[in-house]
């Protein structure tokens, strides 16, 4: 287990990471990468904890899903079944879990500060966070040389995203975006970080 983290964590946060998957008898399964999410947590029926994480070259992210996945499953344990998944008890939770790793030796000094900002109040995903999205992205991103950010369009834009549906860029609404999808007139809102492919007239 060890040699797999390796390839996904920071160095120095390997051994703290494999200690509390072992505390927590997490069942860890990391698949291809999946556009709607960095990683999910399931209690399975036969009662084991099954955290599924997507495979990524960037290793901050990934440390940062994996605490996330596993302050659920602790949460959950600790204040029971019927709290909200990202209420405030996770949020206690997941503070207290990434604490230890907010550190120099773990995380660039250029990382460090918007990590902090950030737990500050986790939000439900770290992409909903743009100023944190953007910073991880400098650090094993993928996003394609001829994508987009939808903050960096201009309004009336025209682009295309994953699933090949394509939208107009319009006004923005307090943080995410109102885009109207061309083929069906109807509003979607999408965050300022999402990657697009933008449609030369």
């Amino acid at each position: 287990m060890n040699q797999v983290l390796a390839k996904y964590l920071p160095e120095r946060a390997v051994a703290p990471c494999f200690e509390l998957i072992k505390e927590y008898a997490v069942h860890l399964k990391i698949v291809n990468k999946r556009v709607t999410r960095h990683g999910d947590y399931r209690r399975l029926p036969t009662g084991e904890h099954l955290i599924t994480m997507n495979a990524t070259s960037n290793k901050y992210q990934f440390l940062i899903t994996l605490i996330h996945e596993i302050a659920h499953l602790v949460a959950f344990q600790k204040y029971g079944k019927y709290i909200k998944p990202h209420g405030q008890e996770w949020k206690k939770t997941f503070k207290i879990l990434m604490v230890p790793f907010i550190r120099p030796e773990i995380f660039p000094s250029k990382l460090l500060p918007v990590i902090a900002n950030h737990f500050k109040n986790p939000k439900a995903s770290s992409s909903t966070d743009t100023q944190l999205a953007l910073a991880l992205k400098a650090y094993g991103g993928t996003q394609h040389k001829e994508n987009s950010y939808v903050f960096e369009l201009p309004y009336g834009s025209i682009f295309r995203i994953y699933n090949g549906k394509i939208f107009k860029k319009g006004n923005k609404r307090i943080k995410r975006y109102e885009c109207l999808e061309v083929a069906t007139g109807r509003l979607y809102l999408f965050q300022p970080n999402a990657e697009v492919e933008l449609i030369n007239d």
